[in-house]
């Protein structure tokens, strides 16, 4: 094996490390959105627990695979105030947060 097939490998095994990272991190999202949202309509304890759940396994089960869109739809069928825009900004701060949670672990 030669320098070239060395870096190649890197590459890839970086490469693939990334993307566990970025799944994790969607999937971690996800579950804190699902707290926010729990909150937000008043649910919590387990109740809260089991909705955050829901919002993750939207990714794998729903048929919009969106868990913004369902936190939306969600928000409106229980009387909640809040748009679409300011579920994405939650969305990408709290991405930003599971980023940062996650490092934290590693780091450990």
């Amino acid at each position: 094996m030669n320098a070239f097939d060395d870096r190649e490998k890197a590459f890839e095994a970086k490469y693939h490390l990334d993307q566990e990272m970025e799944f994790k991190a969607n999937i971690r999202r996800d579950k804190l959105l699902g707290l926010w949202a729990a909150e937000k309509m008043g649910i919590g304890g387990d109740a809260a627990k089991t909705y955050a759940l829901s919002v993750v396994d939207v990714e794998f089960n729903g048929t919009d695979h969106d868990a913004g869109q369902k936190v939306a739809r969600d928000f409106a069928a229980s009387g909640v105030a809040i748009d679409e825009g300011t579920i994405r900004h939650q969305m990408t701060v709290l991405l930003l947060l599971a980023h940062e949670q996650i490092i934290e672990e590693l780091s450990r």
